[in-house]
């Protein structure tokens, strides 16, 4: 799905000396290289403050903390997502509201977030799914109108560009009140391990996350605020900062070969490729992901993968079925798109390293399949 070799080989004259320095200078943990991928990632995006961690479930975990949300508050977001999203806010004793996405873009539905919001509803989580920017403008509309705190899971979108309707642009993590990535090795932009950060322009907020994520320190052995032990280490960060160098360039690889894919399949009736709204630079491709009309999708990947084609199935089971986060309060009509996503959809190999032969395998092998 991630050809994580071949990346490493465009830019391994500069990944190996700079790993080699930190061993040797043995600054594994906070060196001078987290603080200065910290600054180039923050002067990249535009936002005030970048506060690297440990990984993005972490991250995320740690916005929540630093928001002060407190058992029992309502946190919405999407039912169509990854569990880690919901997952931190059920470990946090907070209330999991699961809401249903759009059909197109996959991304949280607007008239859903309203429909849930109660008087115990104090955040909204939209996921920025498989690289494509939520409807960020409405999302804050909603949530200044109703006085509540949102988070942006940008796991899968960082180096998108959200464009509002008045032309202005933002990348994507750095327009709500916090922000939370993954630096997991298959993202957009990703280490060779574990790794994560938050993003916010509020001076007050990152000043409580960086206590957070050194176990509640400002000054060592006082501890200020309760913390946990999240945070990235050197090496990673070296990583990182090398390769945040070639972001946009990684990105509109992946655009080409999203361009390349979808005009494979243009006449394809049983094909729905990815919807983009707004403008090109608003998704990213963290995955391609595809829905099937009237397709064995089981019957597809089995056949994939007979022929080495990777692929995925993103997401095969709706959170809110999932046996963690079941919950009495859900109506199966309030879910009618995830159910309906969860038993179509199929994600193809998307990197950066993907040439036009083997795009051109990958969609002649589908095309080959839905024609019998």
């Amino acid at each position: 799905m991630v050809d994580l070799k071949g990346q490493y080989k465009g830019i391994k004259d500069a990944v190996n000396p700079a790993i080699q320095e930190i061993i040797e200078n043995t600054s594994f943990i906070n060196g001078p290289k987290v603080h200065e991928f910290q600054k180039n990632l923050e002067n990249y995006l535009g936002v005030k403050h970048v506060i690297p961690c440990a990984n993005g479930t972490d991250a995320l975990q740690i916005a929540m903390m630093g928001l002060g949300l407190k058992p029992g508050d309502e946190v919405i977001t999407a039912d169509f997502t990854f569990a880690a999203t919901v997952e931190v806010i059920a470990l946090l004793q907070l209330t999991p509201v699961l809401v249903d996405v759009n059909p197109d873009d996959f991304n949280i539905d607007l008239e859903a977030i309203k429909k849930a919001i109660t008087p115990k509803t104090k955040a909204i989580v939209p996921v920025h799914l498989f690289g494509q920017c939520a409807n960020m403008e409405a999302i804050m509309d909603i949530a200044e109108e109703h006085d509540l705190y949102i988070i942006e899971d940008n796991a899968q979108a960082i180096g998108a560009t959200y464009t509002y309707s008045n032309g202005n642009k933002a990348k994507a993590g750095t327009i709500s009140h916090v922000a939370s990535t993954s630096f997991f090795p298959s993202k957009n932009l990703g280490c060779y391990g574990d790794g994560g950060a938050i993003f916010t322009n509020s001076d007050e907020l990152a000043h409580t996350i960086r206590g957070i994520v050194n176990h509640g320190m400002y000054e060592r052995y006082h501890h200020d605020v309760v913390g946990v032990n999240s945070r990235l280490d050197s090496i990673q960060a070296a990583v990182l900062d090398i390769k945040l160098k070639n972001l946009d360039s990684y990105n509109k690889a992946r655009r080409t070969a999203a361009n390349k894919y979808n005009e494979a399949f243009k006449n394809i009736d049983e094909i729905i490729t990815p919807f983009e709204y707004g403008t090109p630079e608003n998704h990213v491709f963290h995955q391609y992901t595809l829905k099937l009309k009237g397709v064995d999708r089981d019957g597809l990947v089995a056949f994939l993968n007979k022929n080495d084609i990777p692929c995925g199935v993103y997401y095969p089971i709706p959170l809110h079925r999932q046996k963690a986060y079941e919950d009495a309060r859900y109506n199966e009509a309030d879910f009618e798109v995830t159910n309906q996503l969860v038993k179509e959809v199929i994600s193809l190999p998307m990197h950066t390293e993907l040439d036009d032969e083997q795009i051109a395998f990958i969609s002649e092998k589908i095309i080959q399949f839905i024609n019998g």
